[in-house]
Protein backbone atom coordinates (compact mmCIF):
# COMPACT_ATOMS: atom_id res chain seq x y z
CA UNK A 1 0.00 0.00 0.00
CA UNK A 2 0.97 3.79 -0.68
CA UNK A 3 0.37 4.76 2.46
CA UNK A 4 3.21 1.80 3.76
CA UNK A 5 5.41 4.56 3.14
CA UNK A 6 4.07 6.55 6.36
CA UNK A 7 3.34 3.49 8.69
CA UNK A 8 5.90 0.69 8.04
CA UNK A 9 9.25 -0.48 9.20
CA UNK A 10 11.32 0.31 12.08
CA UNK A 11 12.18 3.67 10.40
CA UNK A 12 8.90 4.50 10.61
CA UNK A 13 8.09 4.51 14.67
CA UNK A 14 7.90 8.01 14.62
CA UNK A 15 5.13 8.48 12.35
CA UNK A 16 3.31 6.04 14.25
CA UNK A 17 3.88 7.63 17.37
CA UNK A 18 2.32 10.89 15.91
CA UNK A 19 -0.69 8.92 14.01
CA UNK A 20 -1.30 7.40 17.36
CA UNK A 21 -1.19 10.81 18.86
CA UNK A 22 -4.66 11.54 16.66
CA UNK A 23 -6.05 8.33 17.99
CA UNK A 24 -5.15 5.41 15.63
CA UNK A 25 -4.76 2.02 17.02
CA UNK A 26 -1.81 -0.79 15.77
CA UNK A 27 -4.89 -2.61 14.37
CA UNK A 28 -5.56 0.15 12.11
CA UNK A 29 -2.04 0.28 10.66
CA UNK A 30 -2.14 -2.12 9.00
CA UNK A 31 -5.51 -1.01 7.04
CA UNK A 32 -5.35 1.41 4.15
CA UNK A 33 -5.66 5.32 4.46
CA UNK A 34 -8.04 6.75 2.91
CA UNK A 35 -8.44 10.72 2.71
CA UNK A 36 -11.67 12.28 2.88
CA UNK A 37 -11.25 15.90 1.33
CA UNK A 38 -14.18 18.32 2.44
CA UNK A 39 -14.23 21.60 1.52
CA UNK A 40 -17.19 22.39 4.10
CA UNK A 41 -17.44 25.99 5.33
CA UNK A 42 -20.47 27.81 6.76
CA UNK A 43 -20.29 30.67 3.76
CA UNK A 44 -21.70 28.78 0.88
CA UNK A 45 -25.17 27.46 1.07
CA UNK A 46 -23.82 24.29 -1.07
CA UNK A 47 -21.16 23.29 1.71
CA UNK A 48 -22.84 23.89 4.72
CA UNK A 49 -24.08 20.47 5.08
CA UNK A 50 -21.15 18.63 3.82
CA UNK A 51 -19.63 17.95 7.38
CA UNK A 52 -22.85 15.76 7.69
CA UNK A 53 -21.67 13.72 4.08
CA UNK A 54 -17.95 13.56 5.50
CA UNK A 55 -19.66 11.68 8.39
CA UNK A 56 -21.35 9.30 6.34
CA UNK A 57 -17.88 8.84 3.80
CA UNK A 58 -16.34 8.14 6.82
CA UNK A 59 -18.27 5.22 8.00
CA UNK A 60 -18.93 4.14 4.63
CA UNK A 61 -14.55 3.55 4.74
CA UNK A 62 -14.54 2.12 8.24
CA UNK A 63 -17.15 -0.60 7.21
CA UNK A 64 -15.21 -1.29 4.14
CA UNK A 65 -12.19 -1.71 6.38
CA UNK A 66 -10.53 1.43 5.75
CA UNK A 67 -8.96 4.42 7.49
CA UNK A 68 -10.46 7.55 6.95
CA UNK A 69 -8.63 10.95 7.15
CA UNK A 70 -10.73 14.12 6.73
CA UNK A 71 -8.97 17.52 5.67
CA UNK A 72 -10.56 20.84 4.18
CA UNK A 73 -9.81 22.68 1.05
CA UNK A 74 -11.12 26.87 0.84
CA UNK A 75 -14.15 27.41 -0.93
CA UNK A 76 -15.92 30.53 -2.49
CA UNK A 77 -19.61 30.84 -2.91
CA UNK A 78 -19.61 32.38 -6.48
CA UNK A 79 -23.52 34.16 -5.78
CA UNK A 80 -21.79 36.15 -2.64
CA UNK A 81 -18.47 37.02 -4.72
CA UNK A 82 -20.62 37.99 -7.97
CA UNK A 83 -21.43 41.37 -9.00
CA UNK A 84 -17.77 43.50 -7.07
CA UNK A 85 -14.29 43.44 -6.31
CA UNK A 86 -14.41 39.38 -4.71
CA UNK A 87 -15.62 37.85 -7.87
CA UNK A 88 -11.68 38.39 -8.95
CA UNK A 89 -10.85 35.52 -6.07
CA UNK A 90 -13.78 32.96 -7.62
CA UNK A 91 -11.93 31.51 -11.13
CA UNK A 92 -8.52 31.63 -9.33
CA UNK A 93 -9.57 29.50 -6.38
CA UNK A 94 -9.72 26.42 -8.74
CA UNK A 95 -5.97 25.97 -8.69
CA UNK A 96 -5.43 26.88 -5.14
CA UNK A 97 -7.78 24.12 -4.68
CA UNK A 98 -6.22 21.42 -6.35
CA UNK A 99 -3.00 22.29 -5.50
CA UNK A 100 -3.62 22.38 -1.48
CA UNK A 101 -5.15 18.56 -2.26
CA UNK A 102 -2.16 17.79 -4.44
CA UNK A 103 0.10 18.68 -1.24
CA UNK A 104 -1.91 16.82 1.20
CA UNK A 105 -2.03 13.85 0.10
CA UNK A 106 1.11 13.71 -1.58
CA UNK A 107 2.45 14.53 2.19
CA UNK A 108 0.33 11.77 3.97
CA UNK A 109 0.54 9.11 0.90
CA UNK A 110 -3.15 8.22 1.48
CA UNK A 111 -3.91 5.15 -0.80
CA UNK A 112 -7.21 6.29 -2.18
CA UNK A 113 -9.23 9.23 -1.56
CA UNK A 114 -13.20 10.71 -1.45
CA UNK A 115 -13.43 14.22 -2.46
CA UNK A 116 -16.62 16.20 -1.39
CA UNK A 117 -16.90 19.51 -3.12
CA UNK A 118 -20.56 21.16 -4.45
CA UNK A 119 -19.68 24.20 -5.99
CA UNK A 120 -18.49 25.94 -9.14
CA UNK A 121 -14.63 25.76 -9.25
CA UNK A 122 -14.65 23.88 -6.23
CA UNK A 123 -15.82 20.65 -8.22
CA UNK A 124 -13.26 21.52 -10.82
CA UNK A 125 -10.31 21.86 -8.63
CA UNK A 126 -11.04 18.16 -7.04
CA UNK A 127 -11.13 16.68 -10.48
CA UNK A 128 -7.84 18.29 -11.22
CA UNK A 129 -6.37 17.00 -7.87
CA UNK A 130 -7.83 14.05 -9.32
CA UNK A 131 -6.01 13.79 -12.15
CA UNK A 132 -2.41 15.11 -11.13
CA UNK A 133 -2.05 12.45 -7.92
CA UNK A 134 -4.21 9.57 -10.31
CA UNK A 135 -4.74 7.27 -6.82
CA UNK A 136 -7.97 5.39 -6.57
CA UNK A 137 -10.42 8.60 -6.23
CA UNK A 138 -14.74 8.81 -6.09
CA UNK A 139 -16.27 12.13 -5.83
CA UNK A 140 -19.48 13.13 -3.96
CA UNK A 141 -20.94 16.09 -4.92
CA UNK A 142 -23.37 17.86 -2.50
CA UNK A 143 -26.42 18.02 -4.23
CA UNK A 144 -28.64 20.96 -4.93
CA UNK A 145 -30.75 23.17 -3.45
CA UNK A 146 -34.50 22.79 -3.80
CA UNK A 147 -36.42 25.46 -5.03
CA UNK A 148 -37.77 28.18 -2.62
CA UNK A 149 -41.92 28.99 -3.14
CA UNK A 150 -42.89 32.62 -3.45
CA UNK A 151 -46.31 33.22 -4.07
CA UNK A 152 -46.87 29.72 -5.26
CA UNK A 153 -44.15 29.42 -7.43
CA UNK A 154 -40.61 28.04 -7.41
CA UNK A 155 -38.00 30.22 -7.63
CA UNK A 156 -34.01 29.97 -7.43
CA UNK A 157 -31.15 32.95 -7.12
CA UNK A 158 -31.39 33.81 -10.31
CA UNK A 159 -34.55 35.20 -9.92
CA UNK A 160 -33.27 37.52 -7.25
CA UNK A 161 -30.38 38.69 -9.49
CA UNK A 162 -33.15 39.18 -12.18
CA UNK A 163 -35.53 41.12 -9.40
CA UNK A 164 -32.86 43.80 -9.59
CA UNK A 165 -33.25 44.71 -12.96
CA UNK A 166 -37.32 44.40 -12.78
CA UNK A 167 -37.40 47.02 -9.33
CA UNK A 168 -35.32 48.97 -11.41
CA UNK A 169 -37.52 49.06 -14.06
CA UNK A 170 -40.94 49.59 -11.53
CA UNK A 171 -41.90 46.02 -12.81
CA UNK A 172 -41.66 44.88 -8.86
CA UNK A 173 -42.60 46.45 -5.19
CA UNK A 174 -39.99 46.64 -2.65
CA UNK A 175 -42.41 43.55 -0.87
CA UNK A 176 -41.94 41.37 -4.11
CA UNK A 177 -38.67 41.77 -3.55
CA UNK A 178 -38.15 41.14 -0.15
CA UNK A 179 -40.46 37.64 -0.52
CA UNK A 180 -37.87 36.48 -2.57
CA UNK A 181 -34.83 38.00 -1.02
CA UNK A 182 -36.14 35.81 2.07
CA UNK A 183 -37.56 32.69 0.59
CA UNK A 184 -35.85 31.85 -2.69
CA UNK A 185 -33.11 30.56 -1.52
CA UNK A 186 -34.24 28.17 0.66
CA UNK A 187 -31.38 26.15 2.61
CA UNK A 188 -28.50 23.56 1.32
CA UNK A 189 -27.83 22.63 -1.75
CA UNK A 190 -25.96 23.98 -4.84
CA UNK A 191 -28.56 26.19 -6.35
CA UNK A 192 -31.35 24.89 -7.72
CA UNK A 193 -31.33 25.27 -11.30
CA UNK A 194 -28.85 24.32 -14.01
CA UNK A 195 -26.05 26.45 -13.35
CA UNK A 196 -21.99 25.56 -13.08
CA UNK A 197 -22.35 24.12 -9.91
CA UNK A 198 -24.82 21.52 -10.50
CA UNK A 199 -23.29 21.04 -14.44
CA UNK A 200 -20.14 20.14 -12.98
CA UNK A 201 -21.57 17.65 -10.81
CA UNK A 202 -23.64 16.04 -13.61
CA UNK A 203 -20.55 16.34 -16.04
CA UNK A 204 -18.35 14.55 -12.84
CA UNK A 205 -21.09 11.62 -13.04
CA UNK A 206 -20.92 11.23 -17.16
CA UNK A 207 -17.00 10.90 -16.51
CA UNK A 208 -17.21 8.16 -14.54
CA UNK A 209 -16.18 9.56 -11.05
CA UNK A 210 -19.20 9.56 -8.76
CA UNK A 211 -21.78 6.78 -8.09
CA UNK A 212 -24.89 6.94 -10.76
CA UNK A 213 -27.53 9.05 -9.33
CA UNK A 214 -25.01 11.33 -7.22
CA UNK A 215 -25.12 14.40 -9.02
CA UNK A 216 -29.07 14.95 -8.78
CA UNK A 217 -29.73 13.38 -5.79
CA UNK A 218 -30.03 16.57 -3.27
CA UNK A 219 -28.87 17.96 -0.63
CA UNK A 220 -31.44 17.34 2.31
CA UNK A 221 -32.11 13.95 0.34
CA UNK A 222 -31.15 10.85 2.22
CA UNK A 223 -30.30 9.54 -1.03
CA UNK A 224 -26.97 11.76 -0.94
CA UNK A 225 -26.35 10.21 2.73
CA UNK A 226 -26.78 6.75 1.29
CA UNK A 227 -24.36 7.38 -1.60
CA UNK A 228 -22.14 9.01 0.12
CA UNK A 229 -21.92 5.93 2.79
CA UNK A 230 -21.58 3.77 -0.48
CA UNK A 231 -18.94 5.91 -2.01
CA UNK A 232 -16.79 5.46 0.99
CA UNK A 233 -17.48 1.90 1.06
CA UNK A 234 -16.23 1.70 -2.98
CA UNK A 235 -13.39 3.12 -2.36
CA UNK A 236 -11.94 0.12 -0.45
CA UNK A 237 -12.76 -1.31 -3.67
CA UNK A 238 -10.83 0.23 -6.60
CA UNK A 239 -8.11 0.69 -3.57
CA UNK A 240 -8.17 -3.30 -3.51
CA UNK A 241 -7.78 -3.46 -7.40
CA UNK A 242 -5.47 -0.61 -7.70
CA UNK A 243 -8.19 1.56 -10.20
CA UNK A 244 -6.68 5.04 -10.43
CA UNK A 245 -8.42 8.10 -11.61
CA UNK A 246 -6.97 8.17 -14.69
CA UNK A 247 -8.24 4.24 -15.04
CA UNK A 248 -11.65 5.99 -14.76
CA UNK A 249 -10.91 9.52 -17.49
CA UNK A 250 -10.15 9.19 -20.53
CA UNK A 251 -10.43 10.65 -24.04
CA UNK A 252 -13.55 8.40 -24.54
CA UNK A 253 -15.30 9.36 -21.02
CA UNK A 254 -14.40 13.05 -21.43
CA UNK A 255 -16.53 12.78 -25.02
CA UNK A 256 -19.37 11.42 -23.29
CA UNK A 257 -19.35 13.96 -20.51
CA UNK A 258 -19.31 17.06 -22.75
CA UNK A 259 -21.92 14.58 -24.91
CA UNK A 260 -24.31 15.16 -21.58
CA UNK A 261 -23.19 18.61 -20.80
CA UNK A 262 -24.65 19.20 -24.27
CA UNK A 263 -27.95 17.16 -24.11
CA UNK A 264 -28.65 18.86 -20.28
CA UNK A 265 -28.04 22.72 -21.78
CA UNK A 266 -25.12 23.10 -18.92
CA UNK A 267 -23.03 25.87 -18.28
CA UNK A 268 -20.47 27.40 -20.26
CA UNK A 269 -17.99 27.42 -17.94
CA UNK A 270 -16.94 23.29 -18.52
CA UNK A 271 -15.84 25.15 -21.67
CA UNK A 272 -12.89 26.61 -18.96
CA UNK A 273 -12.65 23.52 -16.76
CA UNK A 274 -13.19 20.60 -18.50
CA UNK A 275 -9.89 21.35 -20.32
CA UNK A 276 -8.44 22.31 -17.52
CA UNK A 277 -9.31 18.78 -16.62
CA UNK A 278 -8.14 16.91 -19.36
CA UNK A 279 -4.88 18.37 -18.91
CA UNK A 280 -4.05 17.52 -15.40
CA UNK A 281 -5.26 13.67 -16.13
CA UNK A 282 -2.82 13.91 -19.20
CA UNK A 283 -5.20 14.50 -22.01
CA UNK A 284 -5.74 17.05 -24.40
CA UNK A 285 -8.83 18.79 -25.17
CA UNK A 286 -9.26 21.71 -27.21
CA UNK A 287 -11.72 24.07 -27.67
CA UNK A 288 -13.43 23.09 -31.00
CA UNK A 289 -14.49 19.31 -29.57
CA UNK A 290 -16.94 20.83 -27.26
CA UNK A 291 -18.79 22.60 -30.76
CA UNK A 292 -18.27 19.70 -32.70
CA UNK A 293 -20.34 16.96 -30.29
CA UNK A 294 -22.75 19.95 -29.49
CA UNK A 295 -23.92 20.26 -33.78
CA UNK A 296 -24.60 16.19 -33.24
CA UNK A 297 -25.62 15.92 -29.90
CA UNK A 298 -29.61 17.13 -29.14
CA UNK A 299 -30.95 19.30 -26.15
CA UNK A 300 -33.07 17.37 -24.50
CA UNK A 301 -34.23 18.76 -20.84
CA UNK A 302 -35.03 22.34 -20.61
CA UNK A 303 -33.56 23.71 -17.29
CA UNK A 304 -33.36 27.10 -15.40
CA UNK A 305 -31.69 29.41 -16.74
CA UNK A 306 -33.26 28.33 -20.36
CA UNK A 307 -36.18 26.96 -19.02
CA UNK A 308 -38.40 26.48 -16.26
CA UNK A 309 -37.63 23.31 -14.99
CA UNK A 310 -35.15 22.87 -11.98
CA UNK A 311 -32.83 19.76 -10.52
CA UNK A 312 -35.47 18.37 -9.00
CA UNK A 313 -37.28 17.86 -11.39
CA UNK A 314 -34.04 16.67 -13.70
CA UNK A 315 -33.89 14.33 -10.91
CA UNK A 316 -37.82 12.49 -10.26
CA UNK A 317 -37.35 12.13 -14.27
CA UNK A 318 -34.15 10.15 -13.24
CA UNK A 319 -31.09 12.58 -13.34
CA UNK A 320 -27.73 11.80 -15.48
CA UNK A 321 -28.31 8.05 -16.04
CA UNK A 322 -32.05 9.05 -17.66
CA UNK A 323 -29.98 11.42 -19.98
CA UNK A 324 -27.09 8.75 -20.54
CA UNK A 325 -29.27 6.37 -21.58
CA UNK A 326 -31.36 8.39 -24.30
CA UNK A 327 -28.29 8.89 -25.98
CA UNK A 328 -26.92 5.42 -25.62
CA UNK A 329 -26.33 4.66 -28.84
CA UNK A 330 -23.85 7.99 -29.04
CA UNK A 331 -21.69 7.26 -26.06
CA UNK A 332 -18.89 5.36 -25.25
CA UNK A 333 -20.10 2.46 -23.25
CA UNK A 334 -17.31 0.40 -22.40
CA UNK A 335 -15.54 3.38 -20.53
CA UNK A 336 -14.84 2.24 -16.79
CA UNK A 337 -16.19 3.73 -13.60
CA UNK A 338 -16.24 3.91 -10.09
CA UNK A 339 -18.81 2.05 -9.85
CA UNK A 340 -16.29 -0.59 -10.42
CA UNK A 341 -18.72 -1.50 -13.56
CA UNK A 342 -18.29 0.22 -17.14
CA UNK A 343 -21.35 2.54 -17.92
CA UNK A 344 -23.08 -0.22 -20.24
CA UNK A 345 -23.44 -2.30 -17.33
CA UNK A 346 -24.65 0.95 -14.64
CA UNK A 347 -27.25 1.95 -17.58
CA UNK A 348 -28.32 -1.95 -17.82
CA UNK A 349 -29.15 -1.58 -13.96
CA UNK A 350 -30.91 1.91 -14.42
CA UNK A 351 -32.97 0.59 -16.83
CA UNK A 352 -34.21 -2.47 -14.68
CA UNK A 353 -34.66 0.26 -11.76
CA UNK A 354 -36.78 2.95 -14.20
CA UNK A 355 -37.26 1.36 -17.13
CA UNK A 356 -39.45 3.92 -18.70
CA UNK A 357 -37.40 7.77 -17.88
CA UNK A 358 -40.02 10.50 -17.64
CA UNK A 359 -40.45 11.83 -21.29
CA UNK A 360 -41.70 15.13 -20.40
CA UNK A 361 -38.74 16.24 -18.83
CA UNK A 362 -36.41 14.44 -20.65
CA UNK A 363 -37.41 14.65 -24.10
CA UNK A 364 -36.31 11.53 -27.05
CA UNK A 365 -33.49 12.56 -28.98
CA UNK A 366 -36.03 11.94 -32.09
CA UNK A 367 -38.32 14.83 -30.43
CA UNK A 368 -35.45 17.41 -28.76
CA UNK A 369 -36.23 20.42 -27.41
CA UNK A 370 -33.20 21.93 -29.65
CA UNK A 371 -31.42 19.72 -32.56
CA UNK A 372 -28.15 20.67 -31.19
CA UNK A 373 -26.45 21.25 -27.47
CA UNK A 374 -26.43 23.40 -25.97
CA UNK A 375 -23.15 25.51 -25.97
CA UNK A 376 -21.60 26.90 -29.54
CA UNK A 377 -18.28 28.08 -29.75
CA UNK A 378 -18.26 30.78 -32.15
CA UNK A 379 -14.88 32.74 -34.10
CA UNK A 380 -14.50 35.32 -36.22
CA UNK A 381 -12.52 38.73 -36.51
CA UNK A 382 -13.59 39.97 -32.82
CA UNK A 383 -12.62 36.25 -31.54
CA UNK A 384 -9.70 34.45 -33.45
CA UNK A 385 -9.00 31.87 -30.69
CA UNK A 386 -13.01 31.76 -30.08
CA UNK A 387 -15.77 32.19 -27.53
CA UNK A 388 -18.71 30.50 -26.18
CA UNK A 389 -22.44 30.78 -25.76
CA UNK A 390 -25.19 28.95 -23.99
CA UNK A 391 -27.24 28.67 -27.10
CA UNK A 392 -29.89 26.84 -25.68
CA UNK A 393 -30.62 29.79 -23.54
CA UNK A 394 -31.18 32.39 -26.61
CA UNK A 395 -34.57 33.49 -28.01
CA UNK A 396 -34.78 32.36 -31.17
CA UNK A 397 -34.77 35.86 -32.81
CA UNK A 398 -31.15 36.94 -31.60
CA UNK A 399 -29.35 33.73 -32.54
CA UNK A 400 -28.31 36.03 -35.49
CA UNK A 401 -28.23 39.60 -34.66
CA UNK A 402 -26.23 42.95 -35.60
CA UNK A 403 -25.63 46.36 -33.67
CA UNK A 404 -23.34 48.81 -32.42
CA UNK A 405 -21.13 47.92 -29.81
CA UNK A 406 -21.35 49.73 -26.10
CA UNK A 407 -18.06 49.45 -25.01
CA UNK A 408 -17.53 49.13 -21.13
CA UNK A 409 -13.79 48.45 -19.66
CA UNK A 410 -14.69 46.98 -16.40
CA UNK A 411 -18.47 45.29 -14.93
CA UNK A 412 -18.67 48.55 -12.79
CA UNK A 413 -18.83 50.68 -15.69
CA UNK A 414 -21.63 48.35 -17.82
CA UNK A 415 -23.42 47.97 -14.64
CA UNK A 416 -23.70 51.54 -14.02
CA UNK A 417 -25.04 52.24 -17.58
CA UNK A 418 -27.28 49.41 -17.05
CA UNK A 419 -29.00 50.57 -14.07
CA UNK A 420 -29.03 53.88 -15.44
CA UNK A 421 -31.15 52.95 -18.61
CA UNK A 422 -28.52 53.84 -20.84
CA UNK A 423 -28.66 50.75 -23.14
CA UNK A 424 -30.99 50.47 -25.81
CA UNK A 425 -32.76 47.76 -28.13
CA UNK A 426 -29.73 46.44 -30.41
CA UNK A 427 -27.06 47.18 -28.50
CA UNK A 428 -23.96 45.17 -28.04
CA UNK A 429 -22.48 45.39 -25.01
CA UNK A 430 -18.83 44.74 -24.89
CA UNK A 431 -17.28 44.35 -21.44
CA UNK A 432 -13.88 43.97 -21.60
CA UNK A 433 -10.70 43.61 -19.71
CA UNK A 434 -12.01 41.19 -17.63
CA UNK A 435 -10.03 38.06 -18.57
CA UNK A 436 -8.17 36.13 -16.72
CA UNK A 437 -4.91 38.13 -16.82
CA UNK A 438 -7.08 41.28 -17.50
CA UNK A 439 -9.52 40.97 -14.75
CA UNK A 440 -7.68 39.18 -13.39
CA UNK A 441 -9.51 35.94 -12.58
CA UNK A 442 -11.95 36.38 -15.23
CA UNK A 443 -15.19 37.82 -13.25
CA UNK A 444 -18.60 36.07 -14.17
CA UNK A 445 -20.69 38.96 -15.21
CA UNK A 446 -24.73 37.34 -14.00
CA UNK A 447 -25.11 40.93 -12.33
CA UNK A 448 -25.21 42.31 -16.07
CA UNK A 449 -26.94 39.98 -17.61
CA UNK A 450 -29.89 39.34 -14.75
CA UNK A 451 -30.12 43.32 -14.61
CA UNK A 452 -30.66 43.23 -18.53
CA UNK A 453 -33.12 40.57 -18.19
CA UNK A 454 -35.06 41.94 -15.54
CA UNK A 455 -35.59 44.87 -17.34
CA UNK A 456 -36.82 42.78 -20.13
CA UNK A 457 -34.19 43.99 -22.60
CA UNK A 458 -32.74 40.15 -23.10
CA UNK A 459 -34.49 39.06 -26.79
CA UNK A 460 -33.00 42.76 -27.76
CA UNK A 461 -29.69 43.32 -25.98
CA UNK A 462 -26.38 41.02 -26.65
CA UNK A 463 -23.20 40.60 -24.35
CA UNK A 464 -19.96 40.26 -25.15
CA UNK A 465 -16.72 39.70 -22.92
CA UNK A 466 -13.56 38.36 -22.55
CA UNK A 467 -14.90 37.82 -18.95
CA UNK A 468 -16.97 34.91 -18.00
CA UNK A 469 -21.01 34.32 -17.86
CA UNK A 470 -22.53 32.64 -14.44
CA UNK A 471 -24.46 29.15 -15.51
CA UNK A 472 -27.27 31.48 -14.62
CA UNK A 473 -26.91 33.45 -17.25
CA UNK A 474 -29.84 33.34 -20.46
CA UNK A 475 -29.79 35.56 -23.42
CA UNK A 476 -26.95 36.20 -26.38
CA UNK A 477 -24.38 36.56 -24.06
CA UNK A 478 -20.75 35.34 -25.25
CA UNK A 479 -18.08 35.22 -23.01
CA UNK A 480 -14.59 33.79 -23.38
CA UNK A 481 -13.36 35.88 -26.18
CA UNK A 482 -10.19 34.62 -26.76
CA UNK A 483 -7.17 36.51 -27.06
CA UNK A 484 -8.39 38.75 -23.96
CA UNK A 485 -8.67 42.67 -24.20
CA UNK A 486 -5.38 42.74 -21.67
CA UNK A 487 -2.83 40.90 -24.21
CA UNK A 488 -4.06 42.84 -27.35
CA UNK A 489 -6.98 41.09 -28.81
CA UNK A 490 -9.82 42.28 -30.95
CA UNK A 491 -11.70 42.76 -28.33
CA UNK A 492 -9.46 45.70 -27.06
CA UNK A 493 -9.50 47.61 -30.39
CA UNK A 494 -13.41 47.73 -30.88
CA UNK A 495 -14.88 51.32 -30.48
CA UNK A 496 -18.01 53.01 -29.43
CA UNK A 497 -20.45 52.63 -32.44
CA UNK A 498 -18.61 49.81 -34.23
CA UNK A 499 -20.81 47.15 -35.76
CA UNK A 500 -20.44 43.88 -34.21
CA UNK A 501 -22.26 40.82 -36.15
CA UNK A 502 -23.62 37.45 -34.30
CA UNK A 503 -24.50 34.57 -36.15
CA UNK A 504 -24.70 31.73 -33.66
CA UNK A 505 -26.06 28.98 -36.22
CA UNK A 506 -23.12 30.17 -38.04
CA UNK A 507 -20.64 30.25 -35.55
CA UNK A 508 -19.95 33.76 -36.09
CA UNK A 509 -18.33 36.26 -34.17
CA UNK A 510 -17.16 39.44 -36.12
CA UNK A 511 -16.82 43.10 -36.17
CA UNK A 512 -17.63 45.09 -39.37
CA UNK A 513 -14.68 47.32 -39.18
CA UNK A 514 -11.79 46.77 -42.37
CA UNK A 515 -8.85 44.82 -41.27
CA UNK A 516 -6.70 47.79 -42.18
CA UNK A 517 -8.96 49.89 -39.60
CA UNK A 518 -8.11 47.04 -36.94
CA UNK A 519 -4.35 47.30 -37.63
CA UNK A 520 -4.21 50.77 -37.10
CA UNK A 521 -5.66 50.92 -33.82
CA UNK A 522 -3.81 47.90 -32.95
CA UNK A 523 -0.47 49.65 -33.43
CA UNK A 524 -2.23 53.22 -31.22
CA UNK A 525 -2.99 50.21 -28.55
CA UNK A 526 -1.20 50.38 -25.23
CA UNK A 527 -1.54 47.37 -22.57
CA UNK A 528 -2.83 48.75 -19.61
CA UNK A 529 -1.20 48.58 -16.33
CA UNK A 530 -1.82 45.76 -13.80
CA UNK A 531 -4.78 46.37 -11.11
CA UNK A 532 -3.26 44.25 -8.94
CA UNK A 533 0.14 44.37 -8.10
CA UNK A 534 0.34 42.40 -4.42
CA UNK A 535 -0.73 38.94 -3.61
CA UNK A 536 -1.94 35.64 -4.97
CA UNK A 537 -3.94 38.18 -7.52
CA UNK A 538 -0.61 39.47 -8.69
CA UNK A 539 0.82 35.54 -9.28
CA UNK A 540 -2.16 34.61 -11.15
CA UNK A 541 -2.70 37.07 -13.54
CA UNK A 542 1.57 36.48 -14.60
CA UNK A 543 1.11 32.58 -14.77
CA UNK A 544 -2.19 32.21 -16.26
CA UNK A 545 -3.20 31.30 -19.80
CA UNK A 546 -5.87 32.50 -22.12
CA UNK A 547 -9.43 30.95 -21.42
CA UNK A 548 -9.68 29.22 -24.75
CA UNK A 549 -6.91 26.64 -22.89
CA UNK A 550 -8.54 26.94 -19.68
CA UNK A 551 -6.98 29.72 -18.01
CA UNK A 552 -4.46 26.98 -16.80
CA UNK A 553 -1.67 28.18 -15.49
CA UNK A 554 1.35 28.33 -17.40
Amino acid sequence: MRSDNIKKGLERAPHRSLLKSVGLTDEEMSLPFIGVVNSWNEVIPGHIHLDKLAEAVKAGIRMAGGVPFEFNTIGICDGIAMGHIGMKNSLPSREIIADSVELMVGAHQFDGMVMIPTCDKIVPGHLMAAGRLDIPAIVVTGGPMMPGIVGDEPRDVISLFEAVGQRQGGKLSDMDLKNLEDYACCGAGSCAGLFTANTMACVTEALGLSLPGCATAHAVDAKKIRLAKQSGMKILELVEKGTAARQIVTDESLDNAIRVDMAIGGSTNTALHLPAIAREFGLGLPLSRFDEISRETPHLINLRPGGNRYLIDFERAGGVPAIMQRLHDRLHLDVNTVSGKTLKENLDDFIIINPRANKEIIATPESPVHPEGGIAVLMGSLAPLGSVVKQSAVNQKMLKHSGPARIFDSEELAMKAIMETKIKPGDCIVIRYEGPKGGPGMREMLSPTAAIAGMGLIDSVALITDGRFSGGTRGPCIGHVSPEAAIGGPIALVRDGDIIEIDIPGRILDTRVSQEEMEKRKKMWKAPSPKVTKGYLARYEKLVSSSDKGAVFQ
